[in-house]
């Protein structure tokens, strides 16, 4: 009986084991390829359907009028190298309008085309912002002046947005507003008039700020662990809605705020207190709120008007399950395009008619992949060891038992962002592949409440924001889902530096890792953010590290995962964009050089035409086959071996010799090391003149004027230059003497006073010494110094201009910082001459550029080529300052 008992077990087991099998070998190229189409909508006139498609093997955009079939629509772009992205119809139906940048540099430019117009083989696009190195943004498209929009372009200054009106047919752009006051996003309220600045403050809040004529007035502020943005003014523009977790609130909620009384009401929050306000849906002919939105473990529409719950309800009962949104609608809102999805199918979408109720699909956007073969995808939580519960999503490979599988972590980018509830190409392809994959919604993801956003806060690599991420691991180890000797781990971006750091800070943890566009050394990263990102500086300062604070900056060190690559033992794929302006191909470079040089296992491709992420179809295609094939010879999956002739021709252009990798330079210029030049005390003649000076800061407006006398005069034996300047303004009237060393123009000794504020100083070969004295207070002044180093005003512009001022010409100079007690390395730079305009008339003036390595401080001087006197300046305030500027100009 018990050998009869055991064959049918055995018997039973051997079924199951037969009957449990992965489903097929899903193509990659049905996850990684093209969709056959995506981005469907309809025109607001509803004349025309327009997508994009491929068109010469490069995504494009197309249109059909709206009763033909796809098959007759015809392409409106034809770009063969770099794939359009996304686009949207102008409220006249007179444009298609969309946005593009060269090679991943995120340099983008817009672009608008007649959708009505033919071509040989499209019509031309016309090029509406054609500059080089310069991003546009889209601010607002107002539904009143639809042959206008509002942009902003960082052509001035790299750093920040200046706001154009840009007329569509001529391509002019009007300025409205420059930006010198550090504005981060602008706001329009429905007619398109410019109402709003955002900027983030000093102490790294966010204040919301109204736009007047001359000033910026701060309304509305919340602290560095708090957040606010507007959302939509109200159609009389005396009130806007803004999404906010001011105060006692952890979860951000809508409200609606009075510009008269700067009073706030609530009008909505999550009726389950889990997520944060997610979004809203206005109606563009009511101007209604209609609907607001909220992401837990999947989305949630809350509709607030009773014909459209209505709509909705009708809407849903007609269409598939899944997650369901509206993508697009005609102007008078009667039709609307509906996209489905949900985690087993990549989507589709719908015309649905308000008036019949009925539902028409436009297409299915991978009608090829077999949905029957896709795993589901199901939140998860999981207790991290200080026990606060971390959300995720886990998704198990479909026709095999849960148990002992090969896994692989997946965090996402951002790291202010978070996973949800869907299709995803990448986990849909890892679990048919045969692979358990968990994306954990660390603490300092978005979403979840500014208790769990701020709990991530200087958290990276050896913090909690990685040991949730182990604890993760932990978990499906715990489960019995992962077998612990099999887990990897794969991210982009921050996901990217998740791996690193996982490799790096829990080597015994992974079998192997992918790192996708990751920083491996989060100083280097900090001090090469692109340009655009200076007005959010401070918010990187608070989240991740200040890297003014010495304490903050051994923290970022031993977070980077570049100083402890000696502890990395699993096999490691890296993958870069060349061109990518957020994280450097140096941060790719040097962890490879380092594990090379250590002998570890790495593998290296980069892309030369890509940035931050592959849009290349086949540079796309070719990083997955390669890390397809690295899993599985690590963690034992399953690989498609076979791929298309120029698939493979593209992943061998893609693979670098890790041996031809240099480690990579210091950035340059190397403000902080180099050494002073010699300025030459024979160039400076004695003058007086006048300089008016404007100071916007703060929203405040603040004009001065200085009478500044240059002479010869002699001091404890030596022969100096004495500069008194004497000002007046709204604070008082101020003096100031300095005395500079004749020959090198260095500064020996300064006197100045504000009002009853008082400094004195002295200069020393290695310190400068004196005191600050503002009224009963004294503070003494000793600084160190490791060289030379100008002082502010007439002791900088003066020197200055009497270097080899030469286009092209560069050095570094050091000016004294009393505030900071420190000298500050700046890059000089000679741009080339230009002709200026002042009060006291035209010069040829040679224009040139200080600034500091990390674009804090900025000053540009134009100094007259015949008499080498200062004749305009201006400087870019730091944010302690309040992110202003101040310009002066040469009077007499």
């Amino acid at each position: 009986m018990q050998k009869l008992l055991s064959l049918f077990l055995f018997l039973v087991i051997g079924a199951g084991t037969v009957l449990a099998q992965l489903p097929p070998l899903i193509d990659r190229e049905l996850f990684f390829d093209d969709p056959e189409i995506l981005a469907g909508n309809i025109s607001p006139d509803g004349k025309y359907i327009s997508f994009i498609k491929p068109f010469r093997g490069v995504r494009n955009i197309w249109v059909t009028e709206r009763a033909a079939p796809f098959e007759r629509a015809r392409p409106l772009t034809a770009d063969t190298t770099r794939p359009i992205p996304t686009y949207f119809w102008t409220h006249d139906s007179k444009y298609i309008l969309y946005v593009q940048d060269k090679g991943g540099d995120e340099n983008y430019r817009i672009y608008a085309v007649d959708p009505s117009a033919t071509g040989d083989p499209v019509p031309p696009s016309k090029d509406l912002t054609p500059m080089e190195k310069v991003r546009a943004a889209i601010i607002s498209v107002p539904r009143k002046t639809p042959n206008e929009i509002i942009i902003g372009l960082n052509d001035r200054r790299p750093e920040l947005y200046d706001v154009y009106r840009l007329n569509l047919t001529t391509g002019e752009r009007t300025l409205l507003r420059k930006n010198d006051e550090n504005v981060a996003g602008w706001g329009t309220d429905l007619d398109g008039n410019l109402r709003l600045g955002v900027r983030v403050t000093s102490t790294g809040g966010t204040e919301i700020l109204r736009v007047e004529t001359d000033a910026l007035v701060q309304i509305y502020e919340v602290t560095a662990e708090e957040s606010c943005s507007p959302v939509r003014f109200t159609p009389d523009g005396k009130k806007f809605f803004v999404h906010t977790n001011k105060g006692n609130v952890d979860k951000t909620q809508l409200e609606l705020f009075d510009l008269a009384t700067g009073k706030t009401t609530v009008i909505d929050k999550d009726p389950l207190n889990e997520v944060d306000f997610s979004g809203a849906l206005f109606s563009d002919v009511t101007n209604e709120l209609l609907a607001t939105i909220y992401v837990g473990d999947r989305v949630r529409v809350y509709p607030k008007q009773k014909k459209f719950g209505e709509d909705w309800a009708k809407m849903k009962n007609a269409l598939p399950d899944g997650e369901i949104s509206i993508a697009g609608l005609t102007d008078d809102e009667s039709i609307w395009v509906v996209s489905v999805s949900r985690d087993v199918d990549p989507g589709s979408r719908y015309l649905y008619d308000r008036k019949t109720g009925k539902a028409e699909l436009m297409y299915h956007s991978r009608p090829n992949l077999a949905n029957e073969h896709l795993a589901p995808m199901k939140p998860v939580r999981y207790k991290a060891r200080d026990g606060m519960t971390i959300p995720a999503y886990l998704t198990l490979p479909k026709g095999i038992p849960a148990k002992n599988l090969p896994t692989i972590i997946v965090p996402h980018g951002g790291p202010w962002a978070r996973d949800g509830w869907g299709y995803s190409a990448t986990v849909q392809f890892l679990a048919n592949r045969g692979y358990a994959v968990l994306q954990p919604n660390f603490r300092g993801s978005t979403g979840y409440g500014k208790k769990f956003l701020n709990a991530g806060n200087k958290q990276w690599g050896t913090g909690s924001m990685q040991h949730d991420i182990t604890d993760g691991v932990n978990y499906v180890v715990k489960e019995g889902i992962a077998d612990p000797k099999r887990v990897a781990i794969y991210g982009g971006s921050y996901g990217g530096y998740a791996t690193l750091a996982g490799l790096a800070f829990t080597p015994d943890l992974y079998a192997a890792g992918v790192s996708f566009v990751g920083p491996s050394n989060i100083i280097t990263l900090l001090k090469s953010i692109p340009p655009y990102w200076a007005p959010i500086k401070k918010m990187f300062a608070i989240r991740v590290g200040d890297m003014e604070n010495p304490d903050d900056v051994k923290m970022l060190e031993q977070q980077s995962p570049l100083n402890s690559a000696k502890n990395i033992k699993a096999p490691l794929l890296v993958v870069q964009g060349a061109n990518d302006p957020r994280v450097k191909k140096a941060e790719s470079d040097q962890i490879v050089v380092a594990l090379r040089d250590l002998g570890r296992q790495v593998d290296y491709l980069v892309a030369p035409d890509e940035g931050h992420g592959f849009v290349g179809r086949e540079n796309r295609l070719a990083f997955y086959a390669a890390m397809e094939k690295f899993f599985a010879t690590h963690l034992g999956g399953r690989y498609q071996e076979s791929m298309t002739p120029e698939v493979a021709k593209k992943l061998t252009a893609l693979t670098v010799d890790v041996g031809t990798v240099k480690m990579p330079e210091p950035p340059k210029p190397a403000a902080a090391t180099g050494a002073m030049p010699k300025f030459d005390g024979s160039m400076v003649k004695p003058h007086t003149a006048t300089y008016s000076m404007n100071m916007k800061m703060m929203g405040q407006d603040i004009s001065t004027t200085t009478n500044r006398t240059v002479s010869q005069a002699s001091w404890n034996g030596r022969s100096v230059w004495r500069v008194i300047e004497e000002g007046s303004g709204p604070m008082g009237t101020s003096s100031d003497t300095l005395d500079l060393d004749g020959e090198t123009l260095l500064p020996l000794r300064r006197s100045a006073r504000q009002g009853m504020a008082t400094i004195r100083l002295d200069f020393k070969n290695d310190a400068v010494e004196g005191k600050m004295v503002a009224g009963p207070q004294q503070m003494p002044i000793n600084i160190k110094l490791n060289n030379p180093a100008l002082t502010d005003g007439a002791g900088t512009d003066l020197p200055l201009a009497t270097l080899p001022l030469t286009e092209g010409y560069e050095t570094t100079v050091h000016t004294l910082d009393i505030m900071a007690g420190k000298t500050r390395p700046m890059m000089l730079k000679v741009v080339g001459m230009e002709k200026v305009t002042v009060q006291a008339g035209s010069f040829d003036a040679y224009k040139v550029q200080v600034a500091s390595d990390d674009g804090e401080w900025s000053t540009t001087f134009w100094i007259s080529k015949d008499d080498r006197r200062t004749v305009r300046v201006e400087s870019k305030l730091p944010v302690h300052m309040g992110g202003g500027t101040a310009v002066g100009e040469l009077v007499k």
